[in-house]
């Protein structure tokens, strides 16, 4: 019987708490916050160099960031469909 894995969200490695960076989103157990690790990515996508600048991300970590980022992506582009009138 083969036991169903259940797939990573960025639920699981993201968390706000205003009492760490103002409520900042950041990796859950740490105080690197995602907007700094999606702007390292952006400027340089080499994970391996981001693992040497912060070695307590884990590529999970890194998934889970950009998994929140595509989930804000989401949300908004819902949240802008639903403004626009129908015709």
């Amino acid at each position: 019987m083969a036991v169903e894995q259940r797939r990573p969200t960025y639920q699981d490695r993201i968390v706000r708490d205003p009492d760490i960076l103002v409520g900042k989103p950041v990796v859950k157990g740490t105080r690197i916050p995602v907007e700094l690790v999606l702007a390292k990515l952006a400027v340089n996508p080499d994970v391996q160099e981001l693992f040497a600048d912060y070695p307590r991300l884990t590529l999970d970590d890194v998934k889970a960031c950009l998994a929140y980022a595509e989930h804000l992506v989401a949300q908004q582009d819902r949240a802008i469909r639903q403004q626009q009138p129908t015709v």
